[in-house]
């Protein structure tokens, strides 16, 4: 095979591809393996080039046996680290006196690797969250049924705090259940007709005790007219309420939350016509360095904090997903001692 055949054939490879041949050089490579590797690489020692011994090994043992060979490729393009599977195929007839070759390609599974992480952490996040209430819950049984089995005090205070500990639980399995349904629904359009202004004038109505026992005032700021979006009202209606409620628990402190919701010609996130919900109030605020990260799962910002007022770490993550799929935006504000703004931004 000429070398403008073994060019054309690598050419036509959808993975970045390299042929070595017995005398241990590249002959050939595709575009997308001078993307990976460099623009000067054929003719070179491929040993020169692929610095990894796994990899090195694997061509050489390839080259030796005609047998296919297997290994990883670890990269960087320049904003993360990439994760590549090599494999090694010997092709006979090609190469320096036709002595065969191995074709070497790269096949990305970078995404993968990352999707794999992102399971392992989840697997020990959720471990960890039912781990503490669990023990505690566990602690307090064996406490009762030993020391405290005739002491009505301390059982009484046990009691409460077992509850205190079930219903978290209860509401982390929840919100887990919550956060598989909406991510399997992501991809599906809501088509429903909302009116936005009764949707939140109804949140408000039924957050208000909650409100009131905090302290904390409620502004509405809203067009009289309905404003319609397509949208699933069960969904729309979690998104205000986690996020009203977030105010009132962590921005309490300023005495006041304000709703607003206006209409903006064109919105350069979404890049048309949109509805902003705003929410706003006025507590200790959100330091920078947590901003990017509040709708990671199991995030907190302040973990004493968020645990003590009953939070899973799960609501702004649900909120994400649901804001996804109405292909809105969500935004986040906020200034140490000047309070925090979340902004839901849909089409309209």
């Amino acid at each position: 095979m000429s070398n403008d055949l073994n060019t054309a054939f690598l050419s036509a490879t959808p993975l970045p591809a390299l042929l070595v041949d017995q005398s241990e050089r590249i002959i050939s490579a595709n575009a997308d393996a001078h993307a990976l590797l460099g623009q000067h690489i054929t003719g070179r020692h491929f040993a020169t080039i692929l610095r990894q011994p796994l990899v090195i090994e694997a061509i050489e043992s390839s080259l030796r046996s005609k047998a296919p060979r297997e290994t990883r490729h670890l990269s960087n393009d320049g904003a993360r680290d990439t994760t590549y599977v090599v494999h090694c195929r010997y092709v006979n007839g090609i190469g320096a006196v036709q002595g065969g070759a191995v074709m070497v390609t790269f096949m990305d599974v970078t995404h993968l690797e990352h999707a794999e992480q992102m399971r392992r952490d989840f697997v020990a996040n959720v471990s960890h969250e039912l781990r503490t209430p669990l023990t505690a819950l566990m602690g307090f049984i064996e406490t009762l049924r030993g020391p405290a089995r005739d002491d009505s005090q301390a059982r009484d205070r046990f009691l409460k705090i077992m509850d205190d500990e079930s219903n978290r639980m209860n509401r982390l399995v929840g919100d887990l259940l919550s956060l598989n349904r909406v991510e399997s629904e992501e991809r599906v359009r809501p088509k429903e007709e909302v009116d936005l202004t009764a949707q939140l004038a109804s949140t408000l109505n039924s957050i208000r005790p909650l409100a009131e026992s905090a302290g904390v005032d409620l502004n509405l700021v809203a067009p009289k007219a309905p404003l319609i979006v397509a949208g699933d009202p069960d969904q729309l209606q979690q998104v205000f309420t986690n996020l009203i409620e977030n105010a009132i628990k962590y921005g309490g402190s300023g005495g006041v939350v304000d709703v607003s919701l206006t209409q903006v010609e064109r919105d350069p996130a979404i890049r048309a016509p949109a509805i902003h919900i705003q929410i706003a109030d006025k507590g200790p605020g959100i330091d920078s360095v947590h901003l990017p990260r509040l709708t990671e799962r199991f995030y907190r910002g302040d973990n004493h904090r968020s645990r003590e007022l009953g939070g899973t770490g799960l609501g702004l993550a649900i909120v994400k997903h649901i804001i996804n799929r109405h292909r809105g935006r969500l935004r986040i504000e906020s200034k140490l001692g000047q309070g925090t703004v979340f902004t839901v931004i849909l089409p309209r």
